[in-house]
């Protein structure tokens, strides 16, 4: 288990290793991991490499083990030493942009051009050490739109022997002109046996919660860690069991999972149902995509209960209302998209 360390992420979890301290080996990914070593190797680097794909599958560790193995590669220090440097956020040729913590107390909610306009400024400098730079965005989806703008124009005339990685959650929301000037590297969930063995490694003391854990991530190892950190199975394994089916069983089923979800203090597990929720509708959103004509009109019932899924939950959060109606009328919105749509099997 990894020892509490003062916060460096907005979204920091507890007991986990931040991206740049975990020095194991990558999990999973194995096809995008072949593509860029082979990149690599042939000393082929662009001058930018999107890593994008959905939020909490190991993008952003990979693109610390990416900047780990070029500044090793390119550089005069020895892995251990680079190591040292990058957990620690040291290393002279490795530039992170994050939102930024507050004088006070929080986070930022976004990356600011300020910031990106002092990361180009320190690129430009003469580089404090032998070697390629690496400027790690994680992620670029937080760059408010003067940000993104400024990092266009860095990426539009990047500095020699600099690599650029961009971590996107939503690469479809990214400027155009950004997503043009990189290598796109998609990557999807990880397998069931991926996700256990990313969470074994740091929790060991997990063991006996491993299997329940791995079935809500749903290939996400993130959303793993913080199933362990929830505790014992209950209301969102009712929940999980409930989507794969939601039009079957009495109408009133969800409601008692409803009532389950807000009887624990603190929603924690609201906010992870939401998320789970929300991941159901857009699983069924691609599938009926992916399914042609003929899913047409579930197509269109999917488009329609991701806008209100959203609408209600963005209702919930702006206006505080009450929890229990938002979850309910969006658990009643599914299991009605459902019934229209007889053929719905659980999302893959």
């Amino acid at each position: 288990m990894i020892e509490a360390a003062p916060q460096r992420e907005a979204d920091q979890l507890e007991a986990v290793a931040l991206p740049e301290q975990n020095l194991s080996p990558v999990v999973g990914h194995a096809t995008a991991r072949a593509r860029l070593a082979s990149i690599i190797a042939a000393e082929r680097l662009p001058g930018a490499i999107l890593l994008s794909g959905p939020r909490g599958i190991g993008k952003a560790t990979l693109a610390f083990a990416l900047a780990r193995q070029i500044l090793v590669g390119t550089g005069d220090e020895t892995a251990g030493r680079v190591d040292e440097q990058v957990a620690a956020g040291s290393h002279p040729n490795l530039y992170l942009l994050r939102r930024q913590p507050k004088e006070g107390r929080g986070f930022y909610t976004v990356i600011r051009v300020d910031e990106v306009r002092d990361m180009r400024a320190a690129i430009r400098m003469t580089r404090g050490r032998a070697g390629h730079r690496v400027a790690i965005v994680d992620s670029i989806d937080d760059c408010n739109p003067s940000a993104a703008n400024a990092l266009l124009k860095t990426l539009e005339e990047p500095p020699a022997e600099t690599l650029f990685l961009l971590v996107s959650h939503r690469p479809g929301l990214l400027l155009p002109t950004i997503r043009s000037r990189c290598l796109d590297v998609p990557l999807r969930p990880l397998a069931d046996d991926e996700v256990g063995e990313v969470l074994a490694r740091q929790r060991p003391d997990a063991a006996g919660h491993l299997a329940h854990a791995v079935g809500l991530a749903e290939g996400r190892p993130r959303r793993g860690f913080e199933a362990l950190a929830l505790g014992a199975e209950g209301a969102l394994t009712a929940l999980r069991a409930w989507l794969r089916s939601p039009a079957s069983g009495p109408a009133a089923r969800h409601l008692a999972i409803v009532d389950a979800l807000l009887a624990e203090a603190g929603g924690a597990e609201t906010g992870f149902a939401r998320d789970m929720i929300v991941g159901w509708v857009a699983d069924e959103a691609r599938e009926a995509a992916l399914a042609g004509p003929a899913a047409r009109r579930r197509l269109a019932s999917a488009n329609e209960l991701w806008d209100k899924a959203h609408a209600l939950f963005a209702d919930a959060d702006d206006l505080n209302l009450d929890a229990r109606q938002t979850l309910v009328g969006v658990l009643d919105a599914i299991r009605g998209h459902a019934r229209q749509n007889a053929s719905i099997t659980e999302p893959t």
